[in-house]
């Protein structure tokens, strides 16, 4: 037996930032990331922070991929 669907999907058209060119939405994005950098909003690593982060990651990851018994 086939049952025909008789629902129809409406077609949802794209509107604002997803309506528009990548390079587009890569320009604002920007503009955004150097407003909040100048605003004093965004947060930047100092060195010790990034290696802290990176053991952490890294920590994480050789425990996760290693074997269990």
């Amino acid at each position: 037996m086939v049952i025909e669907s008789t629902e129809i999907k409406p077609v949802r058209s794209r509107r604002g930032f997803a309506a528009m060119d990548r390079q587009r939405q890569r320009e604002i994005a920007s503009m955004g990331g150097k407003s909040a950098h100048a605003s004093g909003h965004a947060h930047e690593f100092t060195p010790e922070e990034a290696r802290a982060a990176g053991k952490k990651r890294h920590r994480r990851v050789t425990d996760s991929a290693a074997p269990t018994a």
